[in-house]
């Protein structure tokens, strides 16, 4: 079921399938009784499933010159000829705004992005979205995702969360990194100031997360319902002489390891051992001696203190094995330089 050359306007096929299209492909299958959508999903990777039920359900499909239009029927062996029609424009709008671009080729790119920044438009931040930036870097060169000129955002970073990020550019890598992230298969290490440390300096929290039933804003550590969520967590230094009620030092930096992807978990976890992210306006009960708050202060400091530092990943289209790894920006350095003098 490879996929075999894209038609000229010189291949008889061609007449037959939409005038409009800008890109034709065509493969071979040889009927094996599974779905339709299934299998043309193995002839075209380039394409995801539910990019292939849409252009079927359009009539975009046609096996040996005759239209099909239902993914869940059994395929048919034929030649299947498949008219990409031109991508429409995104929703949002591009805007040129500062990119700070870790790597990039055809098919996806790595950012470091800066606190403050949403990763995609949503009610009441319509615009200066991450989103936004990479629709005006990346221009023409994106080919779409679901048939549409945008990036595909495969994970998400808050919004004053700073840090490493990977988006795809085309179909076939937006297909590949969404597995990855599912299954799991990502390295993913973030650096936190705390107030106060986690004890023991060293282990992994794992517990349900859910929607806190006191503030459905919030997410909170669940007893029963909510979703698994896992994270390791390392004290790599601690700030301050131990508090006498708590015998536990004033402010950590703490490196945490994420094996799920749960929003606010790092957050929500840290919070939960005691040691919530300074800085952090919903998870940071309780306030932080009086040091800290100088310092964070004096730091600058206007966001909850997490850097997603390293992501590595396995490059879904090409196999090649990335690693990326930033340090925490001004805001986060300047704090960490004034606790180690506490």
């Amino acid at each position: 079921m490879a996929d075999e050359p894209l038609l000229t306007e010189d291949d008889e096929t061609l007449e037959e399938a939409p005038r409009d299209a800008v890109e034709v492909m065509q493969a071979r299958i040889d009927a094996s009784g599974v779905r339709l959508d299934k299998a043309l999903a193995e002839a075209f990777p380039a394409l995801s499933r539910a990019r292939l039920q849409a252009l079927l359900a359009d009539g975009a499909v046609t096996r040996d010159g005759q239209v099909v239009s239902s993914g869940s029927a059994k395929a048919r062996s034929g030649l299947y000829v498949v008219a990409l029609p031109p991508v429409a424009p995104a929703t949002p709008q591009p805007e040129s705004l500062p990119l700070t671009v870790l790597f990039e080729d055809a098919d996806l790119i790595v950012i470091d992005k800066a606190p403050g920044m949403a990763a995609h438009p949503a009610p009441g931040c319509e615009t200066g979205t991450l989103v936004n930036a990479l629709l005006a870097h990346c221009g023409d060169s994106l080919s779409g995702i679901g048939g549409v000129a945008r990036p595909g955002i495969v994970h998400r970073l808050d919004k004053d969360t700073s840090g490493v990020m990977v988006a795809a550019k085309s179909d076939r890598a937006h297909v590949g990194l969404s597995a990855l992230f599912a299954a799991h298969d990502i390295e993913r290490t973030y650096v936190a100031l705390t107030r106060g440390a986690p004890a023991p300096e060293k282990g992994r929290i794992q517990t349900q997360i859910g929607r806190s039933s006191g503030d459905r804003k919030k997410m909170a550590v669940l007893r029963s319902g909510g979703r698994e969520a896992i994270t390791d967590y390392v004290v790599q230094q601690t700030f301050g002489r131990p508090a006498k009620a708590s015998n536990a030092p004033l402010a950590a930096r703490v490196a945490c390891t994420l094996h799920t992807g749960r929003t606010h978990q790092i957050r929500v976890h840290l919070a939960s051992r005691g040691a919530p992210l300074l800085g952090d306006p919903v998870y940071g009960s309780g306030s932080p001696s009086a040091p800290v708050r100088a310092a964070v202060e004096a730091a600058g400091l206007k966001r909850q203190a997490l850097h997603a530092a390293v992501l590595g990943f396995v490059h879904p289209v090409t196999g090649q094995a990335l690693r990326f790894e930033t340090a925490p920006p001004e805001d986060m350095q300047r704090l960490e330089a004034l606790l180690a003098d506490l």
